[in-house]
């Protein structure tokens, strides 16, 4: 058997996504997780890893000028579609967030005074946890392509993985449905989407699921601050029940969950109304039990 890929998305932010991943993490033997939110990762946070090897992730190119052999003819300026490029003191400038790494400047320049290169876009890590080890990046302010970078993070994850002999790889994904959702998703044996009761809850949840069902990824539930609107409870289970998604567990709206969070004490914690060891490693079993 294969390393087996379980991804924890939500569709929308602030559902508690990565608050299930870390809970999730001690009851998975033998596993390697990664933190594929590179825009916004917090999964570090509650798992305190130690770094122990940091890469500089160049995914993306753009234009360069070479000021030695630069005319500042303006040519290429007049065919950047998107105003990257502009003539100072006699010389090409070129404002690398507005490049898009097209080429076209390239092309025209009579001198060969640009070149597309390299661009870095983020750092990725190699660290352990106390639960094992663990693979998360950060993209940099500002820079786009974090698919990519998502991709990169995934790779890595697979290639750890196999050295260490893990059994599986446990996935913290970005919320939403972007480009960098579907790069967390694409491949993975299970996803499991966490939701609550609201409005923007039910619509993004079903936004997500889709997204999974399109790229054939088997999915399942999980019911997070439950209590919170009975209005959309329901509507939640009939959708689940109509498109046969399991729903693994459900996680009641309490103050707890909120202060475990605020102590950095997820996944130990000891708060009464909190779901104990029993809960997270029955929603463990059903999970391998469905892939």
């Amino acid at each position: 058997m294969g390393i087996k890929e379980f991804v924890v998305i939500s569709g929308k932010g602030g559902a508690g996504k990565t608050s299930v991943t870390a809970c999730l993490t001690p009851y998975f033997v033998n596993t390697l997780t990664a933190d594929c939110d590179v825009d916004a990762p917090d999964l570090d946070i509650l798992l305190k890893p130690v770094v122990g090897k940091t890469d500089k992730i160049s995914a993306a190119r753009k234009a360069v000028v070479l000021s030695d052999k630069c005319t500042g003819c303006g040519r290429c300026r007049n065919v950047c579609r998107f105003g990257a490029v502009r003539i100072e003191q006699g010389l090409a400038r070129v404002d690398p967030i507005k490049c898009e790494g097209c080429k076209v400047c390239t092309l025209v320049c009579p001198a060969d005074a640009l070149s597309i290169e390299d661009w870095p876009t983020g750092d990725l890590y190699e660290s352990l946890t106390p639960y094992g080890p663990m693979v998360h990046a950060r993209l940099i302010p500002g820079e786009e392509v974090s698919g990519r970078l998502v991709s990169l993070v995934r790779q890595r994850a697979k290639a750890i993985a196999a050295e260490e002999g893990c059994e599986a790889i446990l996935i913290d994904g970005p919320p939403g449905v972007a480009c960098n959702v579907i790069s967390s998703l694409t491949g993975t044996d299970l996803a499991l989407i966490v939701t609550e009761p609201t409005v923007a809850g039910f619509h993004d949840m079903r936004r997500v699921w889709e997204t999974a069902a399109k790229l054939r990824v088997k999915t399942a539930l999980v019911l997070n601050k439950t209590g919170l609107s009975d209005e959309f409870m329901q509507p939640i289970r009939d959708f689940a029940a109509e498109r046969d998604i399991p729903i693994l567990g459900e996680i009641p709206l309490s103050p707890e969950m909120r202060r475990a969070v605020n102590d950095r004490r997820i996944p130990s914690v000891a708060y009464p109304d909190f779901p104990g060891p029993r809960f997270w490693e029955g929603v463990v079993e059903k999970m391998m039990e469905l892939v």
